[in-house]
C-alpha cells in the first residue's frame, strides 16, 4: 500500500483500528523487554558450577559467594540460597532453594500474561470493529437505498474488513512471540532445577 493512501486506510478503522495498533505496540515492546531480560538472566550453568565446586573444594566459602553475587540470573541466586545454608542439612538445603525458586519464577513470568492477552483479544477486538464496519455500511444501505454509490460500498467494506485484518495480523506473531518466550522460560527454569540438585552434590563433595 502507498503512503498517499494509508491515510484513508487508517481512517476507515476508526477507534478501533487505533485501539489495535497500541495493542500491537505494546505486545513488541513487552516482547523485545522479556528477551533483552531473559538474555540476562541465562548463564552457562554448567560452567558456572564447575567453578562453585572447584572454589568450594578448597573450602573458599566467600570465594564462592562473590561469584553467585556476580553472576547474573536465578541459577546464581538459587545456588547462593543453597550455600548460605550448607551446614543446616539437605532439608533446609531444599527449603531454602524452593523459596528462593517460587520467588524467581514470578519475576520471570512477569508481563508473559500481557502477552498472552493481547494474543487472544486482538482477533476478538477486530471483529468487533468489522461487526461495527458491517453496521455502518447497512445503516447507510438503509438510508441510500438504490442510490448508494460503488465507491461509498467499497470504503463500506473497506471499513468491515480493516480492523479484523489488523487484529489478525497483530494476534499471530504475538502468540509466536509469547510461545518463543515460553520456550526460553523453561530452558532457565530446567537450569534451575539442574543446579538444585548439582549444587546438593557439590556441597556433599566439599562437606566430605
Amino acid at each position: 500500500m502507498n503512503t498517499d493512501a494509508m491515510p484513508e486506510f487508517v481512517r476507515y478503522g476508526g477507534v478501533i483500528f487505533w485501539l489495535l495498533l497500541a495493542m500491537g505496540a505494546l505486545a513488541l515492546g513487552v516482547f523485545l523487554e522479556r528477551l533483552v531480560h531473559f538474555h540476562r538472566e541465562s548463564i552457562n550453568s554448567t560452567n558456572f558450577l564447575s567453578g562453585i565446586r572447584t572454589v568450594l573444594k578448597r573450602g573458599n566459602v566467600v570465594e564462592a559467594l562473590s561469584i553467585c553475587d556476580a553472576t547474573p540470573g536465578p541459577v546464581a541466586r538459587l545456588v547462593k540460597a543453597a550455600i548460605l545454608v550448607r551446614d543446616r542439612g539437605r532439608d533446609q538445603i531444599r527449603e531454602s532453594m524452593r523459596v528462593t525458586g517460587l520467588t524467581e519464577l514470578p519475576q520471570l513470568e512477569e508481563k508473559m500474561g500481557l502477552l498472552a492477552t493481547i494474543a487472544q483479544t486482538a482477533p476478538i477486538l477486530g471483529l468487533l470493529g468489522t461487526i461495527l464496519g458491517l453496521m455502518q455500511l447497512l445503516q447507510m444501505l438503509h438510508t441510500s437505498g438504490l442510490s448508494a454509490t460503488a465507491g461509498a460500498l467499497i470504503e463500506g467494506v473497506w471499513r468491515a474488513l480493516v480492523c479484523s485484518g489488523l487484529g489478525l495480523a497483530i494476534a499471530a506473531p504475538s502468540y509466536a512471540a509469547y510461545n518463543f518466550l515460553v520456550n526460553r522460560l523453561r530452558l532457565i527454569v530446567t537450569d534451575m532445577e539442574k543446579a538444585s540438585s548439582e549444587i546438593l552434590n557439590i556441597l556433599d563433595e566439599a562437606a566430605g
